[in-house]
């Protein structure tokens, strides 16, 4: 079997999930020569230098599209409708009982219809010239690959903890696209969309390596340093105090944190929605953040818009130049998310909707979960739920009361704990592994869902 040292890694410029799905993969990107592109060379494909000024003006008008919906999401009545209508073609239908669920959707035939239109014809006969295996976080890539007759494999990361018809193509079983997926719910959900099973391998998320480390160095450094700031009287460590020494390979201090702060990060989405809950949660931690008792990271990601309202609104409360308080904003994705994993690394508690930033529990940090957007999103929160690492916000303007019980109890060293034993992590080795050693490697051990 012939093994490989590069791959072509695919995604799309919209949101955040499919580029931060790839984004660990950087390290075996390549590309042809006939793209120009230099130190980061996973394709975009709706945006790829050279690409054809029909299929751009196609893709642009679809991510405007997306976005304008999910901003609106928050206005009364109006919004909640104009979302919901978009949500309902990309609605996840329930698991059981099982069935046959491959009778292809609206959605994918729309996309098969802009394929046979021409969409994405251009970037595989780049590729085609010298066939690599092709890695796509996103399922039209792979569909236009596959319909242009791509010569090298194809293989697709699934984004979410479930997935709607969409990921699956026209005709499942004759399709030759093989599926890296994060959990046992995503692979059983393939199999009734007509996927063949010989086609799927559960990997788990690809989580960057920068936070995980060689033989789990770095992850639990990160870890043994949370544990002390998010039990804050010590309750979960002495409970579990011969478990965490097991783990960890040394002694568990079960001393209180009285001195540093607890970093949260709070991050909103691609399309910045929920920017306002930031700063409800910072007015409600004011007092907090001045005493130096809590630091806060705002993820504005590469939305300008969202770092200006969240530069004026700090202003206004008095915190902008105040040493606890930062925000992490780019005008690239890729600096974007070297940020991002940067602070990670230094952060005790994640806020966020469950978005793909849910498989990120598999790096030891729990996750206070903001309301989601959308089908995939609740299927995340269910499985967040499931894990045991995430916990839904309570009110975000008494944060400054129910956090500090949280802390106390311990409750959240237990969802960090819960990520770390339960959550995949080593999603970017076993999917390297996979395609560029062509040998299956995978996790066995999974929950159902």
């Amino acid at each position: 079997m012939k093994k490989f040292e590069k791959a072509y890694i695919i995604t799309v410029d919209m949101g955040y999930g499919h580029q931060r799905a790839t984004y660990p993969l950087k390290d075996i990107a390549t590309v042809p020569d006939s793209i120009d592109l230099e130190d980061y060379k996973i394709i975009n494909c709706n945006n790829y230098p050279g690409i054809p000024k029909k299929d751009e003006k196609k893709w642009i008008s679809g991510q405007n599209w997306y976005e304008r919906i999910s901003r609106m999401k928050h206005l009364p009545f109006l919004g909640n409708y104009i979302f919901g209508v978009m949500d309902y073609f990309q609605r996840i239908l329930e698991f059981y009982p099982a069935r046959d669920l491959s009778k292809p959707t609206i959605q994918l035939k729309t996309e098969y219809a802009k394929i046979k239109k021409g969409l994405g014809r251009d970037l595989i006969e780049k590729l085609n010239k010298n066939p690599l295996p092709i890695i796509t976080s996103f399922f039209t890539a792979a569909y236009f690959a596959e319909e242009n007759k791509y010569k090298g494999d194809i293989y697709l990361i699934c984004c979410d903890a479930d997935i709607s018809r969409a990921w699956a193509p026209l005709d499942p079983k004759n399709s030759k696209i093989k599926y890296l997926v994060p959990n046992r719910r995503v692979s059983e959900r393939l199999k009734l969309y007509g996927v063949e099973s010989d086609k799927i391998v559960i990997t788990g998320f690809p989580l960057p390596k920068e936070c995980i480390g060689k033989d789990l160095k770095i992850l639990k450094e990160n870890l043994l340093r949370r544990l002390t700031h998010l039990d804050l009287d010590g309750r979960y460590r002495k409970k579990y105090q011969h478990t965490l020494e097991e783990f960890f390979g040394k002694k568990i201090s079960l001393a209180k944190n009285g001195h540093e702060p607890i970093h949260i990060m709070f991050a909103v989405g691609g399309a910045g929605a929920q920017r306002e809950l930031g700063i409800e949660i910072v007015k409600s931690l004011k007092k907090e953040i001045i005493n130096g008792r809590i630091e806060i990271t705002l993820v504005a990601g590469v939305k300008k818009d969202v770092s200006r309202y969240y530069q004026e609104e700090l202003k206004n409360l008095g915190l902008l130049d105040k040493k606890n308080i930062a925000i992490i904003y780019s005008e690239s994705k890729k600096d974007y998310f070297r940020k991002f994993n940067k602070t990670l690394n230094k952060a005790d508690i994640l806020w966020t909707k469950p978005s793909e930033l849910s498989f990120y529990v598999g790096l030891g940090i729990p996750i206070i979960m903001a309301p989601p957007i959308g089908a995939q999103e609740r299927f995340n929160k269910k499985w967040l739920n499931a894990v045991g690492a995430g916990v839904s916000q309570n009110d975000p303007k008494y944060t400054n009361e129910w956090l500090f019980d949280w802390l106390k109890s311990g409750w959240l060293a237990q969802a960090a704990m819960e990520g770390v034993f339960d959550a995949p992590r080593n999603g970017v080795y076993h999917i390297e592994k996979n395609v560029l050693e062509c040998r299956k490697s995978q996790i066995e051990d999974m929950h159902l869902l």
